[in-house]
């Protein structure tokens, strides 16, 4: 190993809470609440609230909200730039020491599943990469083919071989390259962050909706968003000098706006393809929750009253302590 190589950050530890659920599920409002009713800071979990000028499209919190509870990790960099998962939790890291330095508890609030679970298990970095090593690698892909490299990762990670395709040549070289510099495999190394604990043992609330009262309160949010002026916002960022970064443009809803814009098709089409893409988005969130043993839901339904909602969370979570 090389010396120096720090393979991981550590995932945050100590009291925190986090409020979770998919789009449209009432976080905003209930995290407010719950914030107040905690003595807590929020903390944005949330991948593209990171952009400036990404406000109406991200139903980011609106000033008068962020001045109602100390927000953070909100508007860190320009939307045609790039912030990764390391970069995400190692600013968490930095606003939960500012938040807990202060005597104030932190509250996570958003739907974003990867920085969850980030969050809570950690992430590996791995060795930094290494162009020597993978100029190598490429030209023995082409020299002897695909399968010759997928063979070399079964001798030395059977794990990562079987769950990663011949082709899938750019994870493979990793895998390769992580071995190389480590000495041990990158399936190990994942496998120590793939472990959760139980629900009962951590403070994580996602907001739990039926599926047909989700979809409603999400045809009604892409409308809202229209008429607040969702256009003129995309249309504000198109003609930045260097406009919306790929990261960005994977925000649901400012592609096809562009596309609007660039007269792909009309206005109510492209509501109708928001709205679309939203519930689609939605649901693969909720299947991530899912999958998270530390995820505990709370099922809601209509009408929403975020302040007795907030004290539910909080008599779950503090009924074991």
């Amino acid at each position: 190993m090389s010396e120096g190589f720090l393979p991981t950050i550590e995932p945050i530890q100590g009291d925190f809470w986090i409020l979770s659920g998919p789009t449209a599920s009432g976080k905003t409002e209930i995290g407010l609440a719950l914030a107040e009713l905690l003595g807590a800071e929020i903390l944005s979990m949330d991948s593209m609230a990171v952009y400036r000028g990404m406000d109406i499209g991200t139903a980011k919190p609106s000033p008068e909200q962020q001045q109602r509870v100390r927000h953070h990790l909100i508007d860190l960099i320009e939307p045609d730039q790039e912030f990764s998962l390391a970069q995400y939790l190692a600013a968490a890291h930095q606003a939960v020491a500012d938040i807990r330095a202060r005597g104030r508890l932190p509250l996570f609030v958003g739907g974003t599943p990867l920085y969850l679970k980030a969050l809570l298990r950690g992430i590996f970095q791995g060795p930094p990469a290494d162009p020597d090593f993978r100029r190598r690698m490429y030209e023995q892909a082409q020299r002897f083919g695909h399968e010759h490299l997928h063979r070399r990762l079964a001798q030395v990670d059977p794990a990562a071989a079987a769950r990663l395709h011949p082709h899938d040549l750019r994870r493979v070289i990793r895998a390769l390259e992580v071995y190389e510099k480590t000495g041990i495999p990158i399936s190990t190394w994942q496998k120590q962050f793939g472990q959760g604990r139980s629900a009962q043992q951590c403070r994580v609330f996602v907001l739990d909706w039926p599926p047909e009262k989700l979809s409603e309160r999400i045809n009604r949010r892409v409308e809202a968003m229209f008429a607040a002026g969702f256009i003129d916002e995309v249309r504000r960022l198109k003609a930045l000098p260097k406009g919306l970064g790929k990261t960005a443009r994977q925000a649901v809803g400012y592609q096809e706006v562009l596309e609007y814009l660039d007269g792909v098709r009309d206005l109510r089409s492209t509501i109708a393809l928001v709205q679309q893409r939203t519930r689609q988005f939605a649901k693969r969130q909720r299947t991530w929750f899912r999958s998270l043993s530390e995820c505990r839901l709370l099922p809601l339904n209509e009408p929403l009253d975020p302040n007795q909602v907030s004290q539910q969370i909080v008599a779950l979570g503090t009924e074991n302590t």
